[in-house]
């Protein structure tokens, strides 16, 4: 082999790709490439087009600008599955493997028997399925339930699947999430010795220290566009969080006026010692005092979420306990907290927030019916005149309290999440990422109203990886993967609260929590 061999083509190359939904710019001429048997990251914080691009790349969505090419030959038809099947797949963190069928079936999925109509040959099928697995070295029996195997297992299926169609570029989007550390050793050892195959990967994840173990080249994108593509070796976890972060992060989060911090003489209204939720959370510990308003920060599988809405009782602990304004409460019951003073607004308003097709009246008052006229029944003029106190408290643009909840604007449908919410007159608000999905107006008005709750003597907590909504904290508890990792007094940078949700806690100047491994 004297002549040395034309360079390959990139397995994917996508330039000056654009994609808008509605008003918003989910894309702006972005690009990426990733070379055989590379293993190419992709960060970005959430909303930076990651997921839009993904979509793009596995032939889900069209672009509206731009070209995609695998191998150098333009990207199949859109509709065209069996075609795109060939050149890419994408392993969730959700996994898409079927429980209820073994992993022969999974693996051959639609395509059971070969040549059309004639039976299935399961003694075929599972020989094949054997084949398979050991090619690409996956000890898994084809003949088990895929609901009976690990986690990593069902990835290596996942893997295995996609490899089975040809496709030699696979995307990982955070694959590591809900593994255990030898877990994602053993998986990290398995995308190396696809590498060597020639395989390639586009890795996306949230930890930071994953990629500069597994990847070689790293692109990151920040609002929609391409910020900065190279080596992973010459861009150090600084330059790194910067780019995510954008140039403001020189820029302390102090931006009113800073005040008193509160007192450690307060009485403190939310206390949470030990508490843990298997999968999600362990052995978290966390304070609030009146007066404050305390952000729990962290990414997609930090266990956040999950510990605000344990709070708000709709997930039951196995270990700790929660204690509000001094009195223990019954984990796992949504009554049992409200009645202690927990008031919570969920995040997903479409879900668990709003009853659309009922009036703002109706909604903002359904926590406390009770309130509102004797034994039960609920006085229409009541509900009325409560209605209209929160309308004009929180500056809801509706054109009455009869509106149905549906025929605002995204902002006004939060502000009657949160008038709920406020309803009860809680010592705790549990707000998750309150502001998701809304102008920037209403964001302000929405953290305003939060802020006011602790200057009336009360407590919030804040839930949320969105930078702005922690700026109105008094300090910041950040999570990474179950544990509370670092605790940030008012006047952190983005960079720092940025690093130690990415799990990157030793960036200077981050006063360091309890429980950080």
């Amino acid at each position: 082999m004297a002549d040395p061999s034309p360079p390959k083509s990139p397995v994917v190359e996508a330039d000056g790709i654009s994609k808008r939904f509605g008003a918003t710019i989910a894309l702006s001429d972005a690009r990426i490439a990733v070379a055989p048997g590379e293993s190419h990251a992709l960060v970005g914080r959430n909303g930076a087009g990651k997921s839009t691009l993904v979509s793009i790349l596995t032939g889900l969505q069209t672009a509206d600008t731009g070209t995609l090419r695998f191998d150098g030959e333009p990207a199949p038809a859109h509709g065209d599955t069996d075609a795109w099947r060939a050149k890419v797949a994408c392993v969730y963190q959700r996994s898409t493997i079927i429980p209820a069928l073994t992993v022969a079936e999974n693996l051959f999925l639609d395509r059971q028997s070969s040549g059309g109509l004639r039976p299935i040959s399961w003694r075929r099928l599972r020989r094949s399925a054997t084949e398979l697995l050991t090619e690409y070295g996956v000890e898994v029996d084809p003949t088990a339930r895929a609901e009976d195997l690990t986690v990593e297992q069902r990835q290596f299926v996942e893997i295995a699947r996609a490899l089975s169609f040809g496709a030699r570029f696979i995307i990982l989007d955070e694959p590591t999430a809900k593994l255990d550390a030898r877990g994602i050793e053993r998986l990290f050892t398995k995308l190396r010795e696809l590498q060597d195959q020639g395989v390639a990967f586009l890795f996306i994840s949230h930890h930071l220290k994953e990629i500069y173990d597994l990847c070689s080249t790293i692109t990151v994108y920040r609002d929609a566009r391409h910020i900065v593509t190279a080596p992973v070796a010459e861009l150090d976890q600084h330059a790194l969080v910067e780019a995510m972060t954008g140039e403001r992060t020189r820029t302390s989060a102090a931006d009113r006026d800073v005040t008193e911090p509160v007192s450690t003489d307060a009485p403190a209204l939310l206390e949470i010692e030990n508490l843990t939720l298997p999968g999600f959370y362990q052995d978290v510990e966390l304070t609030a005092r009146a007066g404050e308003v305390v952000g729990l920060a962290g990414a997609a599988a930090s266990g956040n979420v999950q510990l605000g809405e344990t709070v708000a009782g709709l997930h039951r602990p196995h270990g700790g306990r929660i204690t509000v304004a001094g009195r223990p409460v019954r984990t796992g019951k949504v009554p049992a907290a409200l009645a202690a003073g927990v008031g919570f607004v969920p995040e997903d308003r479409h879900v668990q927030g709003l009853v659309p097709q009922r009036s703002v009246a109706e909604n903002a008052t359904l926590t406390v019916t009770d309130q509102l006229g004797p034994c039960g029944t609920v006085l229409p003029s009541r509900t009325r005149a409560f209605a209209q106190r929160m309308i004009a408290d929180l500056d809801i643009k509706t054109p009455g309290p009869a509106t149905p909840v549906s025929a605002l604007s995204g902002g006004n449908q939060q502000k009657v999440v949160i008038a709920r919410a406020l309803a009860t007159r809680p010592h705790v608000l549990v707000a998750i990422r309150p502001t998701n999905g809304v102008d920037i107006k209403s964001k302000e008005s929405l953290l305003g109203t939060v802020r006011q709750v602790a200057d009336e003597g009360n407590t919030a907590l804040i839930v949320s990886d969105e930078l702005d909504d922690l700026r109105v904290c008094d300090r910041v508890v950040a999570m990474f993967h179950g544990r509370v990792v670092a605790e940030l007094d008012r006047g952190w940078s983005d960079e720092q609260l940025v690093a130690a949700m990415e799990g990157v806690a030793d960036l200077p100047d981050t006063k360091e929590g309890h429980g950080h491994h």
